[in-house]
C-alpha cells in the first residue's frame, strides 16, 4: 500500500533517492534542479509550498506531488507539479497524486490549479485528461530538451471550484465530512 505524506526531514533522504532514479531526460523538464541536495532540504523546511511524496511499504519514495500556490493576483490558482518513479508508471499512481492535489488545492481555497505537460508526454495529458483537467493552451517550441531540441509545452487547468458546487448540491461533500468524523 502507498501513503501520501507531507514531505519532512525524515524523508530527505529516500526523495533524494526517488529523484536520482528519474530518468536524466525526465529531469531536463523540472524547474528546481532536484539534484542539488539543498534543493529538496529546502523543501522539507517549506510549509508554504504543499510538498507531498508517495511512501512505499518499504518505506521507499515512489512518486512527488507539490502544490505551488499561486501570490497576488493568482492567489486563487495553483500549480501542480506530479513525477512517478518510472517502475510505478501507468499503475494509477499519478492518478492517486494528482487526485490528492485536487483535494489540497480546494482545501486550501483555490478555485483553479493547472499543470505544466510537454505535449508528446500523452501518458500524463490523458491521465490529467482523465479527472477533469483540460487543455487551455499550447506553447510552440517553449521548451528545450537535453539534446537541444525545441518542443511544445501544454497547460492543462481544472476548474476545482465547479467540483466543489458539484459536490456541495449533491450533498456529498457533507457525507465526505461525515466519513471523516
Amino acid at each position: 500500500m502507498t501513503e501520501i505524506k507531507r514531505l519532512e526531514p525524515n524523508l530527505v533522504g529516500p526523495a533524494r533517492a526517488f529523484f536520482a532514479r528519474i530518468p536524466e531526460g525526465d529531469r531536463t523538464f523540472f524547474k528546481e534542479d532536484v539534484t542539488d541536495p539543498i534543493t529538496i532540504d529546502s523543501w522539507a523546511r517549506d510549509h508554504r509550498n504543499q510538498r507531498l511524496v508517495a511512501v512505499a511499504d518499504d518505506g521507499s519514495v515512489v512518486g512527488y506531488l507539490a502544490l505551488m500556490p499561486g501570490v497576488g493576483w493568482s492567489s486563487h490558482v495553483g500549480e501542480i507539479r506530479l513525477v512517478v518513479d518510472p517502475a510505478r508508471r501507468g499503475s494509477g499512481l499519478g492518478r492517486m497524486l494528482a487526485r490528492h492535489g485536487l483535494t489540497e488545492a480546494l482545501g486550501g481555497g483555490m478555485t483553479k490549479v493547472y499543470v505544466e505537460v510537454v505535449a508528446d508526454q500523452t501518458a500524463a495529458v490523458g491521465m490529467f485528461d482523465s479527472i477533469g483537467f483540460q487543455g487551455e493552451a499550447l506553447l510552440k517550441d517553449h521548451v528545450r530538451d537535453r539534446d537541444g531540441h525545441l518542443r511544445d509545452l501544454m497547460i492543462l487547468s481544472h476548474d476545482v471550484s465547479g467540483v466543489s458546487a458539484t459536490l456541495s448540491a449533491t450533498g456529498i461533500d457533507e457525507a465526505l465530512r461525515d466519513n471523516e468524523s
